[in-house]
Order: structure tokens, then C-alpha cells, then sequence
């Protein structure tokens, strides 16, 4: 679905990611784990070309992305959900889900199916954004990109600064996700929340992939998990 090969993404002077090289796999939940400032965000912001690599090339199916401005890549199927949200707070989680759908017509989730995910925005239907926590704010920047039916969505963070209640929601929401088919980069500290549903695991470590492994090899690496990720 998504390859990545020897990607060098600068700020400024300073070099960020260097030689990252990335593989996802059609159909699969993939985490890129990491500990802050390891290049973590940067990486989903170079995928969706909100920065722009000096070297390496990112394909998507096959063709390249690089040097596509965000809409373009967006409507050729990756949705990107940040750490933000970004959810339009003066509209109302209906018009939030609803605006826009990109286009993508009859191939778009039905809003019965994304309501079925999130029966919790169902409820909010006629709410505004800004009336919504945090959870469900969230939930809501989740299934707008359901909604647009993109065929790879990149997470980045998604139960940051949520309470385990709600990190427990979440977390169904993805296992009913993962079921429907579709590909996921998970971008995540919270390691236990990750294990529940993912496929595979990337750790990334001063801009550059040290560890590509399975979920069932991962949750028994601890020695892994604690030389990076401090678990």
C-alpha cells in the first residue's frame, strides 16, 4: 500500500529523518512507536507532503507521491487525522461528518455505517464541535476521514491527553476498523493501547527505523520496548 525508501526530511538545518525506510502493507494496522522527538509526526507530515523530502522516494500503491501538494495526496486515498484534531468547532458533528466527502461518491461510508462505529457522535448529532471533549472530539476527526473513505489513514496520537475510559473506546473503535478492511499508521506512545489490534510495529529512534517486527515477536521483546521506548 504505502513504501517509504532512504527518506531524508530536513527542518531548517536540522536533518530529522534519515534514510527512513517504511513498508505498510495493504489491509494491515501498522504503529510507528517512538519516544518524543524521534521523528515521529514528521514522518506522517512527509507522507502527506506538508513537508517535502530533500532525498528518497514515497509511493503510494506503486506511484509516487512526493512533491504532490496535501489535497492531491489526500484525494488519491490517504486521510490524515493529527495529533490537533482540526474538527471545525462552529459546525455540528453531523456537518462535521458530512463536509466534504472529496468527491469519492458512492464509495464513501453512509453515515448509518460511521454512525454504527460511533454511536457516542450519534447522540451529539446536532452538537458543535466545541461543545464535544476531548474523546469525543477525537472520535469525531476519526469518522470525518471514515466518512471521505480514504483507503489509508495515518493516526497521529489519537489517545493523547484521554482518559482510560476513553482510551478503552477508542480502542474497540479501531478493532471494529481494522475489521472493515482498511490500512492504518498508528502513530502512538501508549504501547498497551497499541498491542490490542495492531499488526506490525516500527520503532523509529533519532529519525531513522530500528526495529520492524510483528505484533506477537514485539510484545515479547522487552528488551526492545525498554532500550526505546522506556517500557
Amino acid at each position: 500500500m504505502l513504501e517509504l525508501n532512504k527518506i531524508n526530511t530536513f527542518y531548517g538545518e536540522s536533518h530529522i529523518l534519515k534514510d527512513l525506510s517504511l513498508r505498510i502493507h495493504q489491509g494491515e494496522i501498522a504503529t510507528l512507536l517512538g519516544r518524543n522527538g524521534a521523528g515521529k509526526t514528521t514522518t506522517v507530515k512527509t507522507i502527506m507532503g506538508l513537508l517535502t523530502p530533500k532525498s528518497g522516494t514515497i509511493t503510494l500503491k506503486g506511484r509516487s507521491i512526493v512533491g504532490l501538494p496535501p489535497h492531491e495526496i489526500a484525494r488519491r486515498g490517504i486521510g490524515f487525522v493529527p495529533e490537533e484534531r482540526r474538527i471545525f468547532p462552529s459546525l455540528t458533528v453531523l456537518e462535521n461528518i458530512t463536509f466534504p466527502v472529496w468527491g469519492r461518491g458512492e464509495d464513501a461510508w453512509s453515515l448509518e455505517k460511521v454512525f454504527s462505529f460511533f454511536p457516542a457522535l450519534k447522540a451529539r448529532a446536532n452538537s458543535r464541535g466545541s461543545q464535544l471533549s476531548g474523546g469525543e472530539q477525537q472520535m469525531l476527526a476519526i469518522a470525518r476521514i471514515l466518512r471521505a473513505k480514504m483507503e489509508l489513514i495515518l493516526l497521529d496520537e489519537p489517545t493523547e491527553g484521554l482518559a482510560p475510559l476513553l482510551i478503552r473506546s477508542i480502542g474497540v473503535i479501531m478493532k471494529g476498523i481494522k475489521g472493515s478492511g482498511l490500512t492504518i499508521l498508528l502513530i502512538e506512545q501508549n504501547t498497551r493501547f497499541a498491542v490490542q489490534f495492531a499488526d506490525s510495529h516500527h520503532i523509529l529512534h533519532t529519525g531513522e527505523i530500528v526495529y520492524s517486527e510483528t505484533n506477537d515477536k514485539f510484545k515479547d521483546d522487552h528488551e526492545i520496548q525498554k532500550k526505546y521506548l522506556g517500557i
